[in-house]
């Protein structure tokens, strides 16, 4: 709870026995980095005396700790060493740890390491749920104090663990089995549900395009709200192959979600005729072209108006990074459901759905055919993503330079280039449906960088 004494606030847990306050405890570390900005709002605590609560006739002395009172790596206090030096016989962490893709190994391997040098047990209870970016995986973990692995909750889903530390005969458990690809559908999944559950909203609306972005979409969108509450809606034009309407239908009726289907070719020639004066004498271009995205996504917003749902834009985090993305075009939405899902795990987390399921739910030619906006004749996306999609990723999760970036291999013309992208898009992020965070850095409240922006690396 936030407790509030001589004008601080403090980050605190409380402990209650028999109805009665026992003890409470101040968070010390307070993380400013990344989505964490707690320093601007709370006092640090400075006490790390174990808390004492009686159990049947023994009073038990517990190291009591919040989230980052366990990752102090880059802190000069060390928590859970001085709960330990002060006589904890046990440390237990609550904490509500937003979620990346393999960070609960991570926690893991923390926290037996801390077990390890320590030689006491612990227990770590982690939130689960999402709240607006942020997803909370759960994931709790009991380690004894041999650093043995005695119980691991599962990922996603509410669960009661029961663990009896008294128990000589209690037996190590083997880890939970480890697949990326499910960990980031089912982190989007529990993203979307939430979201969807908090804001009051039960359905959804698509604009399938027959591409693989919006084919995940829909299939992410079916597994949180139920196949009853998702509608697709294609809205093909002159530019849209055959096998791609094909491919959408098929797709739609694979998870069986209602498809509407409302063609844009005569509001193309409506907006052609309205604008001819003002674009008399220039060659079409990309403001043609945006023009359809635009009237794709008002359709859409629309349909959402009218019925009380809620738009999922379907962009990809290598789409949002370059500015390969229309603004109240397709990035029109309430949620951006895969905006952190960068082009290449797409493909490897649709690959593995298709897996998963054990049917082609979504059909072969989306995962095979070469990526296009299909705003043009014969247009296909201008990027090899097979070298783009790491690259951005390289980017923007790890901080790469391009002196670094060159000696891994990349053209240093093409590392300007898609530097240069990156930064001129800001302006389109800035405008952004709110995205599912499911890596160490996303777009969105973690990464704030100006809009005006002239600075480039040498």
């Amino acid at each position: 709870f936030v407790d509030r004494r001589d004008s601080h606030l403090y980050n605190t847990a409380v402990v209650v026995q028999d109805g009665k306050y026992v003890a409470k405890y101040d968070k010390v570390l307070l993380p400013t980095y990344d989505v964490f900005d707690e320093d601007r709002y709370f006092e640090s605590g400075k006490d790390c005396t174990p808390v004492s609560i009686m159990l049947s006739e023994n009073e038990v002395r517990v190291g009591l700790q919040i989230c980052e009172d366990l990752w102090d790596a880059d802190y000069e206090r060390k928590v859970t060493d001085e709960m330990v030096k002060a006589g904890a016989e046990i440390v237990i962490n609550i904490s509500a740890s937003p979620f990346s893709e393999g960070k609960g190994l991570e926690r893991m391997e923390l926290i037996r390491s801390k077990v390890d040098s320590l030689g006491v047990p612990f227990l770590y209870c982690n939130m689960v749920g999402a709240q607006d970016e942020l997803v909370f995986d759960g994931h709790s973990v009991a380690y004894d104090r041999k650093a043995n692995l005695i119980a691991e909750g599962v990922q996603f889903e509410e669960e009661i663990v029961i663990v009896d530390l008294d128990n000589t005969t209690e037996r190590p458990v083997e880890p939970l089995p480890y697949r990326r690809e499910k960990e980031l559908f089912d982190g989007l999944v529990l993203g979307v549900r939430d979201y969807f559950r908090k804001t009051g909203h039960r359905e959804c609306v698509i604009g399938l395009s027959g591409g693989i972005d919006s084919a995940l979409t829909a299939c992410i969108a079916t597994e949180a709200l139920g196949r009853e509450n998702v509608t697709c809606v294609s809205m093909p034009s002159p530019f849209n192959s055959k096998e791609g309407i094909d491919d959408l239908e098929r797709l739609a009726k694979n998870l069986g979600v209602k498809l509407t289907t409302i063609r844009i070719d005569h509001l193309m020639a409506q907006y052609e005729t309205a604008l001819r004066k003002e674009f008399e004498g220039m060659r079409t271009d990309i403001a043609e072209q945006n023009i359809q995205a635009r009237i794709r996504g008002n359709i859409l917003m629309a349909i959402s108006n009218k019925l009380g749902s809620l738009v999922l834009s379907t962009g990809n985090k290598t789409e949002l990074a370059l500015g390969y993305c229309t603004l109240y075009g397709d990035m029109s939405g309430g949620l951006a459901a895969i905006n952190d899902l960068s082009k290449s795990d797409v493909y490897a987390v649709a690959s593995w759905y298709n897996e998963h399921t054990g049917n082609e739910i979504i059909p072969p030619r989306i995962l095979e055919k070469t990526p296009s906006a299909e705003l043009a004749e014969s247009q296909v996306d201008p990027f090899n993503y097979d070298v783009v999609s790491p690259l951005v990723d390289e980017i923007v999760e790890h901080h790469r330079n391009k002196t670094e970036l060159v000696k891994m291999g990349y053209d240093p013309v093409l590392v300007d280039r898609i530097n240069e992208l990156l930064r001129r898009a800001e302006f389109k992020r800035r405008q952004a449906a709110p995205g599912l965070r499911v890596t160490s850095k996303a777009f969105g409240i973690g990464r704030r960088y100006p809009i005006v922006n002239h600075f480039k690396q040498e």
